[in-house]
């Protein structure tokens, strides 16, 4: 199964049989509507807080995603979810009201995909039946965290991200029909030195180069093989860096296929910025746009990359550099 330095390949590859993925009102606004489940009128979703919100957002997704599936939550051998709060409140909170075994995992805003890799090898390494995973992010609970809250109203440079607010949730089975999760790359921290948080496109670049040309080497493919190959949330500034290492490399990686979920969420005359962020963007993008792109057979291989800054407020406030990776997992129609 380890092929490469790298990267997994799934002998017995496990299928993705249902998604939940639910946003806020800006989402709705945005340019793939259609691709969620459901959407709240506003960022409070009837709770005190922000967290409570987030951890409601989390919990509506998995639930929504067990009820597509014709499937009970006792089925659910395993849930593995992380989002961007302080210690995983938000989901370990949803994890408790679930009661599912629980991973909690942080990779920052790449960890849907690290989920992902992991719940496939559970399946199908441990021959378990339904592994559930996802992420999600809420803009007022994590830029109050992150850098200043939204209330304050303080200006942002060009570079900086708009956090998504969602939930993307993704149920595998080691039986059943949908797109197959075949192989698997984890990541390596890389780290160029910056240190600007309102630049997180640009400090998580080199990692989602790094990444995905291991998955390449390491499965002895050109990326042509791939439909699309799909990064979580560089935006513009860190998609423009990341085609630039490709050509300076040597990689013919059409412009055209090499597509960013930062950029496809939301319209350009929206309040974005350089594009979006946030734990939920490859989540709600990957299970909602791009499952319902190959349950449609407009594609039938795609490679997600999610990509995280792992930086904290305390490392920021030190002033150290910003250390990021990527995990990268194929999936593919059989």
């Amino acid at each position: 199964m380890m092929t490469g330095k790298q990267t997994w390949v799934f002998d017995t590859p496990p299928s993705i049989i249902s998604t939940g993925v639910v946003g806020g009102p800006l989402e709705e606004k945005g340019s793939i509507p259609n691709d969620f489940d459901y959407f709240y009128t506003d960022q409070w979703m009837d709770e005190k807080s922000f967290e409570l919100a987030h951890q409601h957002m989390i919990e509506d997704a998995c639930h929504l995603a067990i009820e597509k599936a014709n499937l009970e939550t006792s089925d659910i051998q395993f849930f593995l979810h992380g989002d961007l709060i302080n210690q995983l409140t938000p989901s370990n909170f949803a994890a408790k009201s679930l009661s599912i075994p629980y991973f909690g995992i942080f990779n920052a805003c790449a960890t849907s995909m690290e989920g992902l890799a992991i719940a496939a090898l559970i399946i199908n390494q441990m021959k378990a039946d339904y592994v559930m995973t996802g992420a999600a992010s809420h803009t007022s609970a994590v830029e109050r965290q992150f850098r200043y809250p939204n209330e304050y109203g303080s200006q942002k440079p060009d570079t900086s991200q708009l956090t998504v607010t969602g939930a993307g949730i993704a149920i595998l089975s080691k039986n059943g029909t949908g797109p197959k999760v075949t192989s698997a790359t984890i990541g390596k921290v890389v780290d160029r030195g910056l240190k600007d948080p309102f630049n997180m496109g640009g400090a998580m670049a080199p990692a989602a180069y790094d990444t995905i040309t291991r998955h390449l080497k390491d499965r002895n493919i050109s990326p042509d093989y791939y439909d699309y190959i799909i990064t979580g949330d560089l935006a513009q500034v860190g998609r423009e860096i990341c085609l630039d290492l490709f050509k300076q490399n040597n990689y013919q990686i059409n412009e055209n296929q090499f597509v960013d979920c930062g950029l496809t969420i939301y319209k350009p005359d929206q309040p974005i910025f350089a594009g979006a962020s946030g734990a939920a963007c490859s989540a709600v993008v990957t299970y909602g746009h791009f499952i319902n792109k190959l349950l449609q057979g407009e594609c039938n291989r795609i490679l997600v990359a999610a990509t995280g800054a792992l930086l904290s407020p305390l490392t920021v406030q030190q002033r150290q550099t910003i250390p990021c990776i990527a995990h990268a997992v194929s999936i593919e129609n059989a």
